[in-house]
């Protein structure tokens, strides 16, 4: 998943949580979340951070917090080997991460499994952040992380050529196939990619395509499956029509986030669905479209579509050794000031709401308000305590249906089947 790398770039029921709970200096809390106890030293565990700009972030906690340091533990950039290896641990009952910074999609899994603590709702300033991305910390109605970072999809096109055609970005679907069908071939583009390789990315965009049709996946925390629909056919059908009508190369079902950015930031894309991190790397001296592109939300089928929100947020390992140093270097990394570090010198976006309003930073990174208004329509991915299996089978059924070897309606009646099998297990 995108995040993990940019991060790296920049950055189950009751009884059975507050069992791991023991010995740990956390105890039951009247409010539906954990109080906790104990102060000392802290491990923060975190995918790869290439960019070394956490490492800053926990020094100056470290300088004002000479009794409770944070040791920063990074594990690869992959998602998957990241997840793997938290999990490993996590399962191993041993103590030694206390903060985790989990993909926004884990946050179910691991609240499930009981490897985090539900936290206070009134400890953390919740509404100062953005409201969707608060849902992606939530987990059977408790509150089980703190966002930290966010991410929305972001439709990049060619606005160099749209302008010399005088048409605007596409603000529908049917603008952008007639678009990418009719403008993109004038001038020796490929239409339209995202990220379609099997993958996470395809279980996103797939979502993406489902939800901006006014269809669901899962709904109920993963209880009911609702992706056999007519709008969930639909938004399979966008994708499908896309390659059998030539206007998504097939070489795109190939692509993960880099294979496609590097497509777009080389000039042979009209259209991309990608991350914010693009805008920078597009931008940069060497790209082929630096000056010559612009971001809008994506499109759906009458207007605005709906992205799936990235990101990833922090939570408190239930076997903590000092969960209440822990819940404090939450509310420091979630602060307003080092938020605003986050992506001044992270390049990730923040959760804070007021960031996305301040005139100095949208100088410096033109593309927040297009994010803030992506992220205010996002939704979170499917929640499910059994998300792997889910993204698995989302990403098996809109492999084959954009391979053009099941039709919309076989699709989503497969995949209503095969979720409805994970559900019953759990």
């Amino acid at each position: 998943m995108r995040w993990m790398h940019a991060a790296g770039r920049a950055l189950l029921v009751a009884a059975v949580v507050l069992a791991g709970y023991a010995g740990f200096g956390v105890r039951a809390d009247a409010g539906g979340g954990a109080a906790f106890e104990g102060r000392g030293p802290l491990t923060l565990v975190t995918a790869g951070d290439l960019t070394d700009y956490l490492s800053p972030l926990l020094d100056d906690w470290n300088r004002d917090h000479p009794d409770e340091p944070v040791t920063l533990v990074e594990l690869p950039d992959s998602a998957d080997e990241t997840r793997a290896q938290m999990i490993s641990e996590l399962r191993s009952g041993r103590d030694r991460f206390d903060v985790l910074n989990i993909d926004v999609a884990w946050t179910s899994e691991f609240a499930a499994a009981g490897w985090i603590s539900p936290l206070e709702r009134d400890r953390f300033p919740l509404d100062a952040f953005l409201r969707p991305v608060v849902d992606t910390a939530t987990f059977d109605g408790r509150l089980y992380a703190v966002p930290y970072v966010t991410n929305a999809g972001l439709l990049y096109y060619r606005k160099d050529i749209l302008d010399r055609e005088g048409e605007q970005p596409p603000r529908t679907w049917a603008e952008l196939v007639r678009q990418a069908r009719t403008l993109a071939p004038k001038y020796g583009l490929d239409g339209y990619a995202g990220q379609f390789l099997p993958y996470e990315g395809l279980t996103v965009n797939a979502t993406e395509a489902v939800h901006s049709a006014g269809g669901s996946i899962l709904r109920d925390d993963g209880a009911r499956v609702t992706v056999d629909s007519d709008a969930a056919r639909a938004g399979l059908r966008f994708l499908a029509d896309g390659v059998r009508d030539g206007w998504i190369p097939r070489e795109a079902l190939g692509y993960k986030e880099e294979e496609s950015r590097q497509a777009f930031q080389d000039g042979r894309l009209l259209f991309l669905r990608n991350w914010p991190y693009v805008y920078a790397d597009a931008s940069a001296e060497g790209s082929k479209v630096a000056g010559r592109f612009g971001a809008v939300p994506l499109p759906g089928p009458d207007g605005p579509g709906t992205s799936v929100l990235g990101g990833s947020n922090l939570a408190v390992s239930s076997r903590a050794r000092h969960p209440a140093s822990a819940a404090d270097l939450i509310s420091y990394l979630t602060s307003e000031r080092v938020q605003r570090r986050v992506l001044t010198e992270g390049s990730l976006p923040p959760v804070r709401a007021a960031l996305y309003e301040d005139p100095e930073l949208i100088r410096a990174y033109p593309y927040l308000p297009t994010l803030r208004q992506s992220v205010l329509s996002a939704v979170p991915r499917p929640k499910s305590p059994r998300y792997d299996q889910v993204s698995l089978a989302v990403q098996a059924v809109a492999q084959d249906v954009m391979a053009l070897r099941q039709t919309p309606e076989q699709a989503a009646a497969r995949l209503a089947r095969e979720l409805g099998t994970i559900s019953r297990r759990g």
